[in-house]
């Protein structure tokens, strides 16, 4: 059978089933799960979609992901939490922390919280829009494994380190930067290798620091951490020639806001005995800078006059973030979710190790 495409409710409703069944996972706890993995498909990032169920089943089968697992609050002021993941699935432990952090901005005017010991949450920017369609404004930070070296270093000591900030402008789609730190995602990486192994000269380097184009060899490196050497480059690159300090710069302080504010594990000691991943969330409501439906208007008209300026020869729009992938999320509702081969194949070989039906376009 040839599948491309399948119905944005229907892979949602499959993979809350696939983590129910196969991992354990609470009702509430696949919900939330599936829904962020295939918004990710959705939006065309393949990256962070449902190809990821293989690393959570791995995490779930290596003991560093508790799915029965519960978050709780350690720290708490009227603008602040910081919450102990317990080694809970990231997107429960997500949902919990924004759902509270959302409480507190729209009662307090802000809120700031930090998480420790969580996994991984998925894209950035699920988390970052929940704000933004409450009329807020956004911020969503995690730490990851280790996969980055320090701008002249040699050794992988930080993660990707991804930054998403979702402005609302009154309208959908919102102002959403939605950026790793590194040159690519990890995720980005991993799909090259299952989709024939090369990537672009400028993602990463090999063990002695050399441009790779080898993605199976990167990803290996990353996943199996079997040595401390090569791994992805920050924006900018490998010198200060082209900003490499600035990419390195965000990425360490994506570290200190996850790891250091909540006194969690760093991203070169995360994936011990458990996931470690930290992560931080902040909201903040519009009306704090003066009438909240004008400010989103002032923005709005900036927006307008960046995206309505001269192109370049050649280059037919101009894009403001966030555009590419809410207009490819309203194609995915019309017309379904491409989902790549060596992506059904991946499911279909977790579909028959959890026992569950193979997935049908």
């Amino acid at each position: 059978m040839d599948r491309t495409t399948v119905g944005y409710d229907k892979l949602r409703g499959y993979m809350q089933r696939m983590f129910e069944v196969g991992l354990k996972y609470p009702r509430e706890s696949a919900e939330i799960t599936a829904e962020v993995l295939v918004e990710a498909d959705a939006r065309g990032h393949a990256s962070h979609g449902v190809a990821r169920v293989s690393m959570y089943a791995n995490e779930v089968w290596d003991g560093k992901n508790i799915p029965e697992a519960r978050p709780e609050i350690v720290h708490e002021t009227p603008i602040s939490l910081v919450v102990q993941g317990n080694r809970a699935p990231g997107f429960p432990v997500s949902k919990m922390a924004m759902d509270r952090t959302l409480e507190k901005a729209e009662q307090n005017g802000t809120c700031m919280t930090v998480v420790r010991d969580s996994c991984h949450f998925g894209m950035a920017g699920y988390w970052a829009e929940l704000a933004a369609d409450r009329g807020m404004i956004g911020w969503a930070f995690t730490n990851t494994l280790r996969a980055a070296i320090p701008l002249f270093g040699k050794e992988r000591l930080l993660g990707t380190n991804p930054i998403c900030v979702a402005i609302p402008i009154g309208r959908k789609p919102h102002f959403m930067l939605d950026m790793a730190t590194t040159t690519v995602a990890l995720g980005k990486i991993e799909v090259a290798a299952r989709r024939g192994g090369t990537m672009p000269v400028g993602w990463a380097v090999d063990e002695k620091g050399v441009d790779t184009t080898d993605a199976i060899s990167v990803a290996d490196i990353n996943r199996k951490n079997k040595s401390p050497y090569g791994g992805q480059l920050y924006l900018g690159g490998a010198t200060e020639t082209h900003g490499g300090h600035k990419g390195y710069g965000l990425g360490l302080l994506v570290e200190l806001l996850t790891s250091g504010l909540s006194m969690g594990t760093p991203s070169f000691e995360t994936y011990g005995d458990g996931c470690g991943i930290c992560h931080c969330f902040q909201v903040m409501r519009m009306d704090l800078f003066g009438d909240a439906r004008a400010v989103q208007r002032h923005v709005s008209e900036i927006l307008d006059r960046i995206r309505s300026s001269p192109k370049a020869e050649g280059q037919e729009r101009i894009y403001i973030h966030g555009e590419k992938e809410f207009e490819r999320r309203e194609k995915a509702l019309k017309e379904g979710i491409w989902l790549d081969p060596a992506t059904w194949k991946r499911l279909d070989e977790y579909a028959d190790k959890f026992g569950v039906e193979h997935l049908e376009p």
